[in-house]
């Protein structure tokens, strides 16, 4: 049973006349790591500021923990959006402790939560002389004082060099799989496909699609097949109902399925006519080539 933590309904949002979100609608569950994914400009950080009460939509409506009353959740939430803001002479935990004033809360979390980040053992050193990934990880403790049950981050990895990257990333699925759901905002789509277990792809403000990471690639494998007759075989794979198309590439048949098919099962279903394969692999289409078929389409 689903248990819904976000549901958004026909969100539209401008400016003038450029229209930063447009009958956006989605929901999120508890537990879910959820990336909404688009290039710059498609809507992103309009949708995190509207869904934080910081950018009032022009029309449409959400709600979280199923209330429409915002203010009375905020405390709930732990979101870092942009660039983390800190005062760079007072050290990390002189930081926190202006955080946990500003939310009410005692100080007794903020070392677990600069050890939950990998910062506990600089939790003196002054902000100034952190690097861009250790600002990011205590701007992610910050997020995490009070101990919200949803926590949203926008552009996470932004500018981060690829080992601060994979420790972002590392630490995302972690603080996930405690529990906490995470509303993670991203342009990077390998981060998204590692990280997250859902996503929403947005294009100028429209919704592209929405759902779980692995039935986007699952529902968009192909088939690599070779048999001795190639004609009969690509003529037997246009009879499948569950191949969407073939395509030549170099000396093999690429089969497109319509969903997710068991090689072994294609294979003896191929026999059964008389073809036997001498070569069969699956090929996946990462979330990379099916957003950017997805913007192509989009943009025709």
């Amino acid at each position: 049973m689903k248990n819904p933590i976000l549901e958004v309904k026909h969100l539209r949002k401008s400016y003038g006349k450029l229209i930063a979100l447009n009958d956006f609608s989605l929901q999120v569950n508890k537990g879910d790591v959820f990336g909404i994914l688009g290039p710059n400009g498609s809507g992103k950080t309009t949708t995190l500021g509207i869904l934080l009460d910081i950018i009032k939509p022009d029309s449409g409506e959400y709600s979280w923990f199923s209330t429409a009353a915002f203010s009375n959740q905020r405390t709930r939430i732990g979101a870092l959006l942009e660039q983390p803001l800190f005062y760079p002479y007072l050290s990390a935990v002189k930081n926190l402790e202006i955080v946990a004033d500003i939310k009410r809360v005692s100080y007794d979390q903020i070392d677990a939560q600069l050890d939950k980040v990998g910062l506990l053992d600089r939790k003196h050193s002054k902000f100034k002389t952190y690097s861009l990934g250790m600002k990011q990880k205590l701007a992610i403790a910050a997020s995490l004082i009070g101990d919200p049950e949803v926590l949203i981050l926008d552009e996470p990895t932004n500018g981060l060099d690829p080992r601060s990257i994979a420790e972002i990333r590392d630490m995302i699925i972690e603080i996930a799989n405690q529990g906490m759901t995470v509303l993670l905002a991203s342009h990077l789509l390998d981060e998204v496909q590692k990280t997250c277990s859902h996503v929403a792809i947005l294009n100028k403000g429209k919704l592209l699609h929405s759902g779980r990471v692995d039935e986007v690639l699952n529902s968009s494998a192909m088939l690599e097949l070779r048999a001795d007759d190639m004609t009969a075989l690509k003529q037997q794979l246009e009879q499948f109902d569950f191949v969407d198309e073939v395509l030549a590439e170099g000396t093999m048949w690429m089969a497109k399925l319509k969903e997710e098919k068991d090689p072994a099962t294609v294979s003896k279903l191929l026999a059964q006519q008389g073809i036997y394969l001498t070569h069969m692999a699956v090929r996946k289409k990462s979330l990379e080539k099916y957003f950017l078929e997805l913007l192509s389409d989009n943009n025709a």
